[in-house]
């Protein structure tokens, strides 16, 4: 089912960053949107941007009951983003616990899997979901294992899923990003932050990091295109390359 005029969105973490760009997207498009966080202001300020005509929601996509009640305030929809995700940080093998491996994976892989049980329900046939994973499952670097393996875990996941929901049909894919100015990063220090920006921009074969306006045109490619399933879109300025 092509993104027209009369596709519903839903995006789960559509209230800032890469999410929030692909709500914009989307109904640049001609879709209508819903957005959800379970950050509530961060919902209010979302819907400032956004036309009017947008709907937003507080939900904590790592509770079932939330899910299960959003995605039935929702009703029928026809495609599903998943954005959601805490702030992003190195975490060199040295510094790692299992406390922050599991509060690494709760939100981006544990709570993901739970979002879309409970979407396809919702999901019309010939609907999509489109999943985040990064390129970091392609190309690891220090500090980066834990964004390898939920990025990993997703792709792989999300190939699985594509034939597993073929029948109804529904149709799953993943957008890889590189490294993207986004709110992700605010964990870092503005000088830290605007000094890794710098110095992964000047290695990449198109001299810059990544705005969210990147990787959200990849996204609604995945829900336009529908004759794509079980593939990644690799949105990184070249970082494979390099």
């Amino acid at each position: 089912m092509a993104l027209t005029s009369d596709s519903h969105v839903v995006i789960l973490g559509g209230t800032s960053g890469i999410g929030l760009a692909t709500a914009k997207a989307a109904m640049a498009a001609g879709a209508s949107v819903v957005v959800a966080s379970r950050n509530p202001a961060s919902g209010e300020a979302a819907l400032a941007e956004l036309p009017a005509d947008s709907a937003g929601r507080a939900v904590d996509a790592s509770s079932t009951a939330d899910l299960e009640a959003f995605f039935t305030f929702v009703g029928p929809f026809d495609h599903l983003v998943y954005t959601a995700g805490d702030n992003l940080a190195f975490t060199p093998l040295k510094d790692y616990t299992p406390d922050k491996g599991r509060a690494f994976f709760a939100l981006r892989v544990v709570a993901a899997f739970d979002a879309i049980r409970l979407a396809v329900p919702h999901i019309r046939p010939g609907g999509s979901i489109t999943m985040t994973g990064g390129t970091a499952a392609f190309h690891g670097g220090e500090g980066w294992f834990l964004g390898a393996a939920a990025s990993g875990a997703t792709i792989s996941a999300a190939k699985s899923l594509a034939v597993e929901l073929a029948p109804i049909p529904i149709r799953v894919n993943v957008v890889a990003p590189g490294v993207i100015r986004s709110p992700l990063w605010s964990q870092l220090p503005e000088a830290d932050r605007e000094a890794m920006y710098e110095n992964v921009g000047r290695g990449l074969p198109l001299g810059r990091v990544g705005e969210v306006e990147d990787a959200a045109k990849a996204y609604v490619q995945l829900m336009d295109q529908d004759y794509a399933t079980g593939t990644v879109s690799v949105v990184d300025g070249g970082t494979l390359l390099v």
